[in-house]
């Protein structure tokens, strides 16, 4: 659980602020980095709750229909979709609008297309064309991956400030997942610097061996920043150059109409 998260666990002195609500709420997130099943215990130890704490929180979503129990493990049920149901299909939502342009570009190119957005330090995916092609990284709708080390995530830091990117990296250093990730502090600085005045991202397998991509930015009526799109590619099939040649291009076309229609929209 990220920092800012775990604070409203723990705020006070706000009369409007529910702290029980944002508590049962911590309970359900933390399911999302599971396996599926929980214990009190280990709910405690991911929230920072105290037991006592947990036990009411998993007896009124228990009761309510959203959480499930066996012997002594705890799960979702089938209840929760209904809470994403709205953010997912409505007419005017972002995966809504998104989603036919993103098989449109997938089938031109033959190659998976991604949105996802910020929440919190990761991304998460809200929108995707997959292929039928096998790589390592399996991704549906919801999974998260750090936005250090991705296309989309380097898109999206690109639009925050520089106090909020400096916070971002205090609370995220930078650590080697391939031979090719940076980690020097500065030479990530100068890449989302890059971005910024390119408006893309080209990630060369610095998260995954074998995983190449390029992100652009979504924007919104403001001009800001609010989604990333992303080609997610085998460095074995397609190089670089060929990203940024071919591919490139018509994820902007599709970026730039996915914009459009969200402007249009709100």
């Amino acid at each position: 659980m990220t920092d800012s998260a775990e604070s409203l666990l723990f705020r006070s002195g706000d009369p409007d602020f529910m702290t029980s609500l944002a508590r049962g709420l911590g309970v359900l997130r933390a399911f999302a980095d599971s396996d599926g099943e929980l214990t009190v215990r280990e709910i405690c130890e991911i929230t920072g709750l105290s037991r006592a704490v947990v036990r009411r929180c998993l007896y009124t979503l228990v009761e309510a229909g959203y959480v499930r129990h066996g012997d002594r493990r705890y799960q979702l049920d089938v209840k929760v979709l209904s809470l994403a149901k709205p953010y997912y299909s409505a007419p005017r939502s972002l995966p809504a609008l998104a989603q036919p342009l993103l098989d449109a570009l997938s089938q031109e190119i033959q190659e998976s297309c991604s949105i996802a957005v910020l929440d919190g330090d990761d991304v998460v995916y809200v929108a995707r064309a997959a292929t039928k092609r096998i790589m390592t990284v399996s991704l549906t709708l919801g999974s998260r991956l750090p936005s250090t080390y991705t296309s989309l995530g380097r898109v999206l830091l690109s639009g925050l400030s520089d106090e909020m990117l400096e916070a971002f990296l205090s609370r995220n250093p930078l650590a080697s997942h391939t031979a090719k990730s940076i980690t020097n502090t500065n030479r990530w600085r100068d890449f989302i610097n890059q971005v910024k005045r390119q408006s893309y991202a080209l990630v060369d397998e610095e998260l995954e061996i074998g995983l190449r991509s390029v992100a652009v930015p979504i924007h919104g009526m403001e001009g800001e920043i609010v989604a990333a799109m992303n080609v997610g590619v085998q460095a074995t099939r397609i190089s670089s150059h060929e990203l940024k040649t071919r591919i490139l291009p018509k994820l902007r076309t599709a970026a730039s109409a996915l914009s459009n229609r969200i402007t249009n929209a709100i």
